[in-house]
C-alpha cells in the first residue's frame, strides 16, 4: 500500500484530501506544519507528499529540501499546493526537489488527476 503525506495547516483541506484519496491502495497521513512533516518523514518516508505553499512554521521549499535530505530508500514524489499560480513559488519548490504543483481549492477530479501525474512521473 502506498502512503501519502498531506501537509497543510488547514484541517479542512487535509480532511477533504483524505476523503478523496484514501482507499485500499493509498493510506493518507496528515501533518499540520513543516516540523510535523519532517518528523513523520524521518520515521517512515511516504511515497507521495503534498506540501502547502504557506506553512505557519517554515517555508515550503525549505520543507521540501529538508525532506529530500533525509536518507531513505523511498524517494517520494512531491507536489506543492498553492492558492494561485505563482511561478516563483513553483520554481523554488522544483529547485528544492518537487515534481509538480496543484491548486486549491481542488475538487475530486483535479486532485485525482494530479496524483495520476505524480505516480507516472
Amino acid at each position: 500500500m502506498k502512503r501519502c503525506l498531506f501537509v497543510d495547516d488547514s484541517s479542512v483541506v487535509r480532511k477533504v484530501a483524505r476523503r478523496i484519496l484514501a482507499g485500499p491502495d493509498l493510506q493518507v497521513i496528515e501533518a499540520a506544519n513543516g516540523s510535523e512533516a519532517l518528523e513523520m518523514c524521518s520515521g517512515e518516508m511516504p511515497d507521495i507528499i503534498v506540501v502547502d505553499g504557506a506553512l505557519p512554521d517554515m517555508a515550503s521549499d525549505d520543507v521540501i529540501r529538508r525532506i529530500r535530505a533525509i536518507p531513505s530508500p523511498v524517494k517520494p514524489k512531491i507536489a506543492i499546493c498553492l492558492v494561485e499560480v505563482d511561478v516563483g513559488a513553483i520554481m523554488r519548490a522544483k529547485r528544492a526537489g518537487a515534481q509538480d504543483y496543484l491548486l486549491k481549492p481542488f475538487n475530486r477530479s483535479q486532485l485525482l488527476e494530479r496524483f495520476r501525474n505524480l505516480e507516472a512521473a
